[in-house]
């Protein structure tokens, strides 16, 4: 149980969601910036469906995902990828305009 019980906390903090954001956006629909919405549709499923065979497994998982631990890591990653996000399209627009510039010539 204790293993079990250690699983389940690992795999929130990886997916590491609050509900409420999960069905915010569809999973296609999401901006490049919001990449974070497949790992959120994840848990919810993977919410779902515990919370379809235990009730009180489920609510254990809600509990854990609304941990202090929890949210801080979350919003870490959240600003941090956004960050990297944001770094990576800088970075490809230059190479973009380095490219029509000095390769095609425009």
């Amino acid at each position: 149980m204790l293993q079990s019980r250690a699983l389940v906390i690992a795999l929130i903090l990886l997916l590491s969601t609050t509900l409420p954001e999960v069905h915010s956006k569809s999973v296609y629909e999401r901006d490049r910036r919001d990449w974070l919405v497949l790992p959120d549709a994840i848990a919810a499923y993977i919410y779902e469906t515990v919370n379809k065979m235990s009730p009180k497994v489920g609510q254990f998982l809600v509990d854990v995902s609304q941990t202090q631990a929890v949210v801080v890591t979350r919003n870490f990653l959240i600003r941090e990828t956004t960050k990297l996000s944001i770094l990576a399209e800088q970075m490809m627009e230059k190479i973009k305009n380095l490219w029509y510039t000095k390769v095609l010539g425009y």
